[in-house]
């Protein structure tokens, strides 16, 4: 699947479904820390337009899309990278944005139940060597080096905060060196819907004392979303040329039909209707605000958020 994934220029040249896919990466990498925004709303953020909301949440969106536009600059084994990283990712959140950590600190889950207590600080900067050093020196396939850097980034915890979203994105990093259209991949995604399956893959791990059954779990993960990519770059393939002006009318907003036809500079609503927007929806590709009134005067259309 990867050489297949490879060899479709097309598929990795898509600058729609890139930027699209950056942004369900983005949304779901930070709703896995309980943020509280939807697609569209982190949509929203990234296009600079106002959205009511936690000024944190808002923040924690506007740091993400800065490195993740930024993410093929870094290089995954560099420790004065993953600080700079940390520090875009964290400015205005903490104040050791970009700083390892000084203090003890632990993973809690629901009524305080501990689920992890990291290495003391004076361990983590050798500790955050060694791993670096090992991913720069190691000849182990990227799909297991990633998810090994990934895990124990999460042990070791180098950070007072964000260490969930930063080994995610050092994932995505070291695949995307591997394979660039890791990088059109939302991962996150999928690591967002099995998000339970996530955090007892790292439990056991921990308690196991070494990472197989979380380099599983991210394989699996990393499996699924091929496959979802595969599918949904098959489905760009069956877009006619009126579809596609639809799409591109339409963009990242939700417009009616009588607005579309305005946008388009098209007249007759029937012709439209048939060649437009009813083979637009029966693709998939587009989706209406409210299927159960199809013909809903309030009726409204948008892109569908996982293509």
């Amino acid at each position: 699947m990867v050489g297949q994934i490879s060899g479709d220029r097309g598929a990795v040249g898509d600058v729609w479904l890139r930027r699209r896919n950056q942004i369900l990466t983005i949304q779901s990498s930070l709703a896995i820390e309980r943020n509280s925004l939807s697609v569209d709303e982190v949509t929203e953020v990234i296009n600079g337009k106002r959205v009511v909301g936690d000024p944190e949440d808002i923040l924690e969106v506007q740091n993400a899309y800065q490195v993740y536009e930024r993410l093929l600059e870094f290089d995954p084994y560099s420790l004065t990278d993953l600080l700079k990283a940390h520090q875009i990712l964290m400015a205005g959140l903490i104040k050791e944005s970009g700083q390892l950590r000084s203090v003890g600190v632990g993973v809690f889950g629901a009524n305080h139940v501990v689920h992890h207590i990291a290495p003391p600080p004076g361990m983590v900067p050798k500790l955050v060597d060694d791993l670096l050093n090992w991913g720069r020196e190691s000849d182990v396939h990227p799909l297991i080096k990633s998810s090994v850097t990934h895990y124990e980034l999460e042990f070791i915890h180098p950070f007072v905060d964000g260490n969930g979203r930063l080994g995610r994105l050092w994932q995505t990093l070291i695949l995307s060196q591997w394979r660039p259209f890791f990088a059109c991949i939302a991962i996150e995604t999928l690591v967002f819907e099995y998000v339970e399956e996530y955090y007892e893959a790292l439990n056991k791990a921990e308690k196991n004392g070494e990472s197989t059954i979380f380099i599983e779990f991210t394989l699996k993960i990393i499996f699924n979303s091929l496959k979802r990519f595969v599918k949904d770059t098959a489905t760009r393939a069956k877009i006619t040329p009126q579809i596609q002006l639809l799409l591109t009318a339409l963009g990242e907003e939700t417009l009616s039909a009588k607005r579309l036809l305005e946008r388009m500079n098209l007249t007759h609503r029937q012709h439209f209707m048939n060649m437009y927007l009813k083979p637009a929806l029966a693709l998939g590709v587009i989706e209406m605000t409210r299927p159960e009134q199809p013909t809903s005067r309030l009726q409204k259309y948008r892109r569908v958020i996982k293509l």
